[in-house]
């Protein structure tokens, strides 16, 4: 009970609460071919910008001490090696609407909640078209 009520006091749920599929048409296509999407420069500060890494951070740094899914969004390596309790690919080179990154912050994920749970709002359309490119480019570490 002690758990369940710091878990909603930080505002990272441990497991995302499971609706049903509503996820939108996905297109596998870069909407700007002549930007080559920075991981470092792109995506990182997107990340930071919706605090993902409040709750998907490494185990012993949240308050409950645990990464939120399994998912440590804190580096490149973490987020691509993906969460411990998924069996889905966090992020599928070059095939973005397979992507559980791009699914989940996207309108009306397949399953679970939108993602940040805890952010000041969801991604803007701007901010989701740089990560779909990033995935749809091959997710490079660039």
């Amino acid at each position: 009970m002690k758990l369940a009520l710091l878990v909603l006091a930080t505002g990272c749920a441990l497991e995302p609460k499971v609706g049903a599929p509503t996820h939108e048409a996905c297109t596998n296509t870069d909407t700007d071919p002549d930007h080559a999407v920075s991981f470092a420069q792109d995506i990182v500060p997107i990340l930071d910008e919706y605090r993902c890494a409040d709750c998907h951070t490494p185990a012993g740094k949240t308050p409950i001490g645990l990464i939120v899914g399994g998912l440590d969004l804190t580096s490149y390596a973490t987020l691509r090696a993906g969460g411990v309790r998924s069996m889905a690919k966090i992020v599928v080179a070059g095939d973005a609407c397979s992507s559980v990154l791009l699914q989940k912050v996207e309108a009306g994920p397949p399953y679970g909640s939108r993602m940040p749970l805890s952010g000041p709002e969801y991604l803007d359309d701007e901010d989701l078209e740089l990560i779909s490119d990033w995935i749809v480019e091959g997710s490079h570490d660039n």
